[in-house]
């Protein structure tokens, strides 16, 4: 892990980023629950104004040595706060999912209990949620817009 790392609130110069972490196809096919199309720069920065405006997500970019890496934010589903994560590729497997996570429930959202989804195919995220204390509620069916076809995902949830 290093040592340089922050989480602060998303400004516009960082939209960019995020968009262009959105373009891996990996990152797409591991996200599996993602933009109808992902190369949408109208309909991003759209997705994006409205998330910014809506008094229920609270939303921070991560920064690694001076870096937009990706960001992670909680929003409500249902009255039910959930969290969600993006990083970018490059920087996969170095902790910081988890680093950025661990942050932001300590300090960005302490509401419990708080909600994740994951794909089911996808234990490396899976990891990062339960390293930060989410347990495995249940299971569910949802369609992927990255993969054309309903998958089956995992509900995890942090007390």
């Amino acid at each position: 892990m290093t040592s340089d790392f922050l989480l602060r609130d998303v400004v516009e110069d960082d939209l960019p980023i995020f968009f262009e972490n959105q373009l891996d196809p990996d990152a797409n096919h591991m996200a599996a629950f993602t933009a109808k199309d992902p190369t949408d720069w109208e309909a991003f920065t759209a997705h994006w104004k409205r998330i910014l405006a809506d008094a229920t997500v609270i939303i921070k970019t991560i920064l690694v040595d001076g870096e937009v890496v990706g960001s992670v934010l909680s929003y409500e589903e249902d009255g039910k706060p959930e969290v969600s994560y993006w990083i970018g590729k490059k920087y996969w497997g170095k902790g910081i999912a988890t680093r950025a996570l661990f942050n932001f429930l300590a300090h960005g959202n302490k509401k419990r209990p708080i909600y994740a989804r994951v794909a089911k195919d996808n234990p490396s995220s899976r990891r990062v949620l339960q390293k930060c204390g989410f347990t495995i509620i249940g299971e569910a069916r949802g369609f992927a817009n990255a993969r054309g076809a309903e998958i089956e995902e995992l509900v995890l949830e942090l007390r």
